[in-house]
């Protein structure tokens, strides 16, 4: 195992330099010149030359990515444009918030998609299967900015049960201390601000996680019909086992595979696809960020923060396959 873990690790090489030559070529395709947006249009030219030639923007773009490539490979990141602050310093203050709303969106998926698929598969043409079916279809298809903002009418301006944004209340801002980032868990050593804490990751978390629910209760649900049609599965009804036992130790357990895959791909989408969600609920994460990076045609930021992303999901889809093993015996990796 840890051989093949060593062989994706190195294959992880080229994958990132594919990526970040790719980014930086469509930045540098854009329209526009960083330095005008900078200055403004009514900047001198003399002005404007003088930061060109201070960002280095005035090299061939070759030269540029070589300096990028070089900077990357010591750990560097690179300094914004816009406010002068150095990449990793923003990705270390801004990471943590991105992790925790896709944390706790999976989670929203996983708990409810897996058991209403299991369900589905087991009351097979059913009504509960067809409005399995209907839910999942229906999830794929919403717009995420729709269902965000359908979201904040309804239980944020309509009933005023949840906050329609951000990852604090102004009053509990001022009195709350981030320990590690984590504000749920940094919630959990200061109680009178938890369930703020709490309040403001409900709607963010339902709407990131909508779709990554619908895909895995189709996909559990597959995975499971498949599975309870085996032999191995008759043999244990035969024995007089009871049917929890047979769908819980028998078919779950073998239906697991492509589930788990599912997981891990969604997780690593929802790092980098975050970015409508975020903007939606003011969420101060690396999808929000480089948003911004791209309307301040900001390079650093947004190469910064697709590399990262791209790196997060790669490690998270090395996981998953290491995880196959644990879940099934038979595989070995070689």
């Amino acid at each position: 195992m840890w051989s093949y873990a060593g062989r994706r690790l190195l294959s992880v090489i080229p994958v990132l330099f594919g990526i970040s030559l790719l980014v930086f070529l469509f930045l540098h395709l854009i329209p526009g010149d960083p330095a005008v947006v900078m200055l403004g249009e009514r900047a001198g030219p003399e002005r404007i030359a003088e930061l060109r030639s201070k960002l280095g923007l005035e090299r061939p773009l070759w030269e540029q990515y070589l300096l990028f490539v070089g900077n990357l490979l010591r750990g560097d990141l690179g300094t914004s444009i816009f406010n002068q602050l150095t990449i990793n310093e923003q990705l270390a203050r801004r990471w943590p918030a991105t992790f925790e709303l896709a944390i706790a969106a999976t989670l929203f998926a996983v708990v409810i998609g897996i058991p209403f698929g299991i369900l589905a598969a087991v009351r097979k043409n059913t009504l509960l299967d067809n409005l399995a079916t209907s839910f999942s279809l229906l999830g794929v298809s919403l717009p995420v900015f729709w269902l965000g903002l359908l979201l904040v009418y309804l239980f944020a301006v309509n009933l005023q049960w949840l906050p329609a944004g951000g990852r604090l209340s102004i009053d509990v801002d001022a009195v709350f201390k981030p320990i590690t980032g984590f504000y749920v868990l940094d919630g959990l050593f200061q109680p009178q601000s938890f369930w703020d804490v709490v309040r403001h990751l409900i709607l963010p978390a339902m709407t990131l996680g909508t779709i990554p629910l619908a895909i895995l209760t189709r996909i559990t649900r597959g995975a499971m019909l498949e599975v309870l049609s085996q032999d191995y599965v008759r043999t244990a009804r035969a024995k007089g086992q009871t049917e929890r036992l047979v769908i819980w130790r028998h078919a779950l357990k073998n239906a697991l595979l492509p589930v788990v895959t599912i997981i891990g791909l969604q997780f690593g989408t929802l790092l980098g696809g975050a970015i409508l969600t975020e903007t939606i609920f003011s969420w101060p994460g690396i999808g929000s960020w480089i948003y911004e990076g791209i309307l301040n045609r900001d390079y650093p930021v947004v190469q910064g923060g697709v590399i990262f992303v791209a790196l997060v999901f790669v490690v998270v889809n090395l996981v998953v396959d290491l995880s196959y093993a644990l879940l099934d015996p038979r595989i070995q990796y070689r």
